[in-house]
């Protein structure tokens, strides 16, 4: 006897075998015993869910002479028999993957009136959603309003691609994947049963690769038998995720020229890349994980406490992108290597998350290595103004001293270090929250001779905000310092002030007008006339009028 995959071997016979999809399971048995079944059905989920075999079970049962309690076949009769064995005349089968034109379903549709062995003869029309609009046209008449002794089953992974005018025409009944606890179960009973020799770490393994599909898990089983282990990806993609996380490309480029080398294709890769990164993705989002082994969780929780949701979203984002690219690419690694290169060179890339992850860390102060010694910038004390009003303030209180000079009295700090002071900052300011943090974030600081220790605001506005929240900042400082300090905050006056040029006089001076040398002045000529004729000249046709005339 030929041999048989194992998921052909333990395909699901009856309802009751069939691995979850309860809700599917108790709607088609009640059907069945009050004798509801309707005309057509849309079998839609995942693949490896059970969908086809929930579709020739229905039948077997619609046909079955001997039917058992709940509306389970009989398994023993010539009809379940030859439904199991798939020689039934009364089971129709077609692949609409590969028979998805107009010629296709008219043949089927001009079968569905002939009469067969049985009471119901049953149409299992795979991936429907595959279909041609002209093919899609061609069934919908039949599908309306079958013959009654027919009943249309139609299965998909993609419901939203069937036609609305189908689904319309259908019960829908949706498969989920398998719970991971369930069908741990149902792999182990089957290695018991098949006499195969399987540990717990390929128990682990085959239900990670199969994801909630039994079909998958199944197959999966197989090739870890056959092989005598389970292979070791999690090296590789340890690797690559560990340099995702610490953006770091030379971990990344070493993880993937690993797999590569071990002769795993690039797009199998990317697949599973995106699968671990997905698992960390939802458990972050506490997103529902029944199908998730307990070795699977344990990865995907590892994985979303080293990386941040942003960038898990981003990584799916980019790598997705690439494995799309990979179908038309000549050399479908460089792909992935520049994807992945992108996700650990930020700087690389253009895309808004990449830039919202950089402002990120940049806030975060990664990018931002403290100096060693800080410049003393020329700073200046307080307007007399404001000390003066401070002063009157603090009297009113009580004390006959401005209250940073009675602070100053009691803190003895001559002995701090400039540099362990800005050492303490720098870890102080980071510590600060919401606009505290912003206001004291960019402030230099320094120690003064007496031991009293100043931060420089740019301007006396920004002086005077941080003067408002200066106790938070010396609370930081003195935590993170480990004794009490006293605290100002001074204006700096580290721009250059530009001299004004003095301006040209364009007015000439007393002594420049006035002439002193009176022999220096002539007579007119005499035929340039007096005053009065020359008015005359300038203005034509004017007349004298006496004053008498007026």
């Amino acid at each position: 006897m030929a041999y048989q995959s194992l998921y052909r071997r333990y395909r699901s016979g009856t309802f009751n075998e069939l691995v979850g999809q309860n809700h599917v399971v108790t709607a088609l048995k009640n059907a069945v015993t009050e004798n509801r079944v309707g005309h057509a059905y849309l079998f839609s989920g995942p693949r490896g869910t059970g969908k086809t075999s929930t579709a020739r079970i229905l039948g077997k049962a619609l046909n079955c002479t001997d039917l058992q309690a709940e509306g389970e076949p009989c398994c023993s009769c010539e009809s379940c028999i030859s439904f199991t064995e798939g020689t039934s005349y009364d089971l129709q089968e077609l692949d609409a993957a590969s028979n998805n034109g107009v010629e296709a379903v008219r043949d089927l549709i001009s079968k569905v009136a002939l009469g067969s062995p049985g009471r119901t003869k049953i149409y299992i029309l795979d991936e429907v959603h595959m279909l041609t609009a002209g093919a899609e046209n061609a069934l919908l008449k039949t599908l309306e309003e079958p013959p009654s002794h027919v009943v249309f089953i139609l299965a998909t992974t993609e419901p939203h691609k069937v036609a609305p005018t189908i689904r319309s025409r259908t019960q829908h009944y949706e498969f989920e994947l398998l719970p991971a606890d369930k069908l741990e179960k149902h792999v182990r009973w089957i290695a018991e049963d098949a006499k195969l020799v399987v540990s717990d770490e390929m128990v682990e393994y085959v239900l990670r690769a199969g994801g909630g599909s039994a079909r998958d898990t199944l197959s999966a089983l197989e090739q870890v038998v056959t092989a005598g282990g389970i292979p070791n990806d999690d090296d590789f993609l340890g690797t690559i995720l560990s340099g995702i996380a610490q953006s770091d490309p030379s971990l990344v480029v070493n993880g993937l020229s690993q797999a590569i080398r071990s002769g795993r294709d690039p797009r199998i890769i990317g697949e599973s890349l995106v699968d671990r990164l997905r698992d960390g993705f939802l458990l972050a989002l506490n997103a529902p994980t029944e199908h998730f082994s307990e070795h699977q969780k344990n990865l995907a929780n590892e994985l979303a406490g080293i990386i941040k949701l942003a960038t898990l979203t981003r990584s799916l984002e980019t790598i997705g992108s690439a494995l799309i690219g990979m179908r038309q690419s000549a050399d479908p690694r460089i792909d992935l290597e520049v994807a992945l290169i992108r996700l650990t060179h930020p700087e690389l890339s253009t895309e808004i998350g990449a830039l919202v992850e950089r402002i990120e860390r940049l806030e975060s102060g990664i990018k931002h290595p403290q100096p060693t010694t800080t410049p003393q910038p020329d700073i200046k004390e307080e307007p007399a103004k404001q000390k003066k009003e401070k002063q009157s303030e603090n009297q009113s209180v009580g004390t006959s001293q401005p209250v940073d000079q009675v602070k100053n009295e009691k803190i003895e700090n001559i002995g701090i270090d400039q540099q362990q002071v800005e050492q303490s900052w720098s870890q102080a300011k980071e510590s600060l929250k919401g606009l505290t943090k912003a206001l004291f974030k960019e402030l230099n600081i320094n120690v003064g001779d007496d031991g009293t220790i100043y931060l420089v605001a740019p301007n006396e506005t920004h002086r005077q905000k941080c003067e408002d929240r200066i106790d938070e900042a010396r609370n930081a400082l003195n935590q993170h310092l480990g004794q009490e300090t006293a605290l100002k905050i001074l204006v700096s006056e580290t721009r250059p002030v530009r001299k004004k040029k003095p301006k040209k006089e364009t007015i000439l001076n007393d002594e420049e007008i006035i002439i002193t040398n009176l022999d220096e002045l002539k007579d007119a000529p005499m035929e340039s006339g007096d005053e009065i004729s020359l008015i005359n000249k300038s203005f034509p046709g004017a007349k004298i009028v006496e004053p008498d005339q007026e």
